[in-house]
């Protein structure tokens, strides 16, 4: 399941970037963050193929949404210039941003690569 978040959300799940300056995640499972907006055209491409990827790896990896247009100080906080957006974020490393509308094969990739995590086969 997608979970919407926002600046709250975001600090209690993902990085209090507000007190700590080293990078240090705070959930158990790995993540990806999608950063987007309503009225992008890529980002609608990408929504569907982000909730299959939810369903297939649930239990398994975390798929967060973040709305640039209504929370700003998040996409400043990321530098988010274009969207969308993806953040990975594997549990105890550094995240990973990648831009653009992804195709499935290449966020599969990623979830494998950066957040170390396999397909149920």
């Amino acid at each position: 399941m997608v979970e919407h978040l926002t600046k709250t959300d975001f600090i209690e799940k993902v990085f209090n970037f507000e007190t700590q300056k080293e990078w240090k995640y705070q959930g158990e499972l790995p993540a990806i963050i999608d950063f987007y907006a309503d009225w992008c055209g890529p980002c609608k491409m990408v929504s569907p193929v982000l909730e299959s990827l939810s369903t297939e790896y649930e239990g398994k990896i975390k798929v967060y949404k973040i709305n640039t247009d209504q929370e700003q100080e998040l996409s400043a906080a990321f530098g988010i210039q274009s969207i969308p957006s993806l953040l990975f974020i594997p549990v105890g490393g550094q995240p990973q941003m990648a831009q653009g509308a992804l195709p499935k094969s290449a966020l599969k990739s990623a979830i494998k690569d950066v957040l170390g995590v396999g397909a149920e086969v």
